[in-house]
């Protein structure tokens, strides 16, 4: 874990105002990394790696809600004088899913049996009494924004430059730090950079789950058909059961081969 961004931040974040806490539109520039053209990185205090992780629940990254909630967290370790890695490790901490999306992402984990693999009798308990098992993370480990706006996956990370710049430092980094570890992406955008990552021998493809639902809570059908809760004569045209079957069955596979 490298903390000097973390170390290089912390006077600023000690320094913010309330409203500058609360997200005012002069947060960006006090924590950027670097811009070009119309796209801008911010720094977010997630550098945090648990090397004992053997599950990483992969998201593309930090919005600006996650952003201003992580820097929240950080001031708050800052004024309770915690030292860099224990302020690391509540930040991301602090980040974990929570809501619908939590148990809709534990609901598909234990139907592909990743518990099975982890020895545990449920992935809840990966937010609880097993959260030294898991690692969050996102392929962008900063937060980028497009023309101010949360980063949605275009420009393709793969092939900009500057994007494709941050996708190897930062997640390459991770990679490399977890190499026993089942890596969980959530969405197409994000299985496919972690299949360009696994291009530069940076991960095991086998090591890749890729296929499940994203969990938000807007998925509710594909989730629901994944796991056997709703039958494929009653989806609506939005949801394509070929798609998620084939999905399905490479999971299955891989996590029987694992």
């Amino acid at each position: 874990m490298d903390s000097n961004h973390f170390q290089h931040f912390a006077p600023i974040i000690s320094s913010l105002s309330a409203a500058e806490l609360d997200g005012s539109a002069s947060i960006n520039s006090k924590f950027r990394l670097i811009s070009e053209g119309n796209i801008e990185v911010c720094y977010v205090p997630f550098e945090y790696i648990n090397l004992n992780a053997r599950v990483v629940i992969v998201g593309i990254t930090p919005g600006r809600t996650q952003m201003i909630n992580a820097i929240k967290e950080a001031r708050r370790q800052l004024d309770k004088n915690a030292d860099a890695k224990s302020a690391l490790i509540a930040i991301k901490s602090a980040g974990a899913f929570s809501g619908a999306m939590r148990q809709n992402l534990i609901d598909l984990l234990d139907f592909v049996n990743l518990n099975r693999w982890l020895g545990i009798d449920s992935c809840v308990e990966l937010f609880g009494n097993s959260a030294n098992l898991v690692q969050t993370a996102s392929v962008l480990g900063n937060a980028v924004f497009i023309k101010g706006e949360n980063y949605n996956g275009s420009p393709n990370m793969t092939r900009h430059p500057l994007l494709r710049t941050q996708l190897l430092t930062h997640f390459g980094e991770v990679a490399k730090a977890l190499p026993e570890a089942v890596f969980i992406p959530l969405g197409d955008k994000v299985a496919e950079a972690l299949q360009f990552i696994a291009d530069q021998g940076l991960l095991d493809r086998e090591k890749i789950l890729e296929g499940l639902p994203h969990p938000s809570g807007a998925n509710a059908e594909r989730i629901a058909y994944f796991l056997g809760k709703k039958d494929k004569i009653r989806l609506s045209v939005k949801t394509d059961p070929v798609k998620i079957d084939k999905a399905k069955a490479a999971i299955v596979k891989k996590m029987a081969g694992l």
